[in-house]
């Protein structure tokens, strides 16, 4: 079960608001110039989902229909969390004639996790190509063993290991690099709202805020608490910062609306997952 195509106007917005004139070229060259686009006006991040939780809203997390995602984009400059957000991406590339479809993937924050991260694939010519709306690699990714982009901040490699393929990337918080291996293609719309709703019990972006987008070879945001910034040179993070100074950075900075941004809630701590060893060894003492 796929969401069915997005409508002519809603295109033609999404266009405008990406700064392209027309529909791209249904080639390699048009399919590099929307996912750069993509990479630089779509954010990651969870401000709508925050929000939803605060108020315990019992309908379908934010983003989980791609209508809803571009309308709050378009509206509010959110982006999304990985199930939303790149469903949003697939369902807009098929809208406008990309063989794309979705893939599910696990970033390997700890051992032995279930998959929860996806992504999308478009295949052109023989050959396919991963788009992240999470990671933002700027560039397709021809998906052959060693491919790299060559983004001195957010660079990313593909490599083939056993029968998964893996990307090493660098998040925000992590200039270290993090692994994330893709566990099955294709997936649909359906297994992607699942997984999405699996994830209002918990996950690492239930509890304070992330938001993450490129600006030219930078990565930059706000998470744990932090203005933080990726370069070749390294990550540069503020103090944590008020309330108040959360907001003008996600308003005069990175492009969020100042309605969205005032309704969200102070970061609490992390618990650790539910069923966990971490959480047994809290729950006995």
């Amino acid at each position: 079960m796929g969401n069915p195509p997005l409508s002519k106007s809603l295109i033609e917005r999404i266009f405008l608001k990406l700064g392209l004139n027309e529909s791209p070229s249904l080639d390699f060259h048009g399919l590099g110039s929307l996912y750069s686009a993509w990479c630089d006006k779509v954010p990651f991040d969870n401000s709508r989902k925050l929000i939803h939780l605060k108020l315990n809203d019992p309908r379908p997390l934010p983003g989980d229909n791609p209508v809803d995602f571009f309308d709050s984009w378009l509206k509010f400059g959110t982006g999304g969390t990985c199930w939303a957000g790149n469903g949003a991406l697939c369902t807009f590339l098929v809208s406008i004639g990309f063989n794309a479809y979705r893939g599910v993937a696990t970033m390997a924050v700890a051992p032995n996790l279930p998959p929860n991260h996806g992504t999308v694939i478009v295949e052109h010519d023989g050959q396919k190509y991963l788009l992240d709306a999470s990671i933002l690699h700027r560039v397709p990714l021809p998906m052959v063993h060693g491919t790299k982009t060559d983004n001195p901040a957010g660079g990313v490699e593909l490599r083939k290991v056993d029968d998964n393929w893996q990307i090493r990337w660098r998040p925000l918080h992590m200039p270290e690099g993090l692994e994330c291996r893709i566990d099955y293609f294709p997936s649909n719309a359906e297994d992607f709202r699942e997984r999405h709703e699996q994830t209002r019990a918990w996950s690492p972006f239930n509890f304070g805020l992330y938001f993450r987008t490129l600006r030219g070879d930078q990565v930059i945001g706000i998470a744990n608490g932090q203005r933080l910034e990726l370069s070749a040179e390294g990550m540069v993070g503020s103090d944590q910062l008020s309330l108040d100074q959360r907001i003008d950075i996600l308003v005069n900075e990175l492009g969020l609306s100042e309605e969205i941004a005032r309704q969200l809630p102070p970061d609490k701590p992390t618990p650790p997952p539910p069923g966990s060893k971490t959480a047994q060894r809290v729950a006995a003492s």
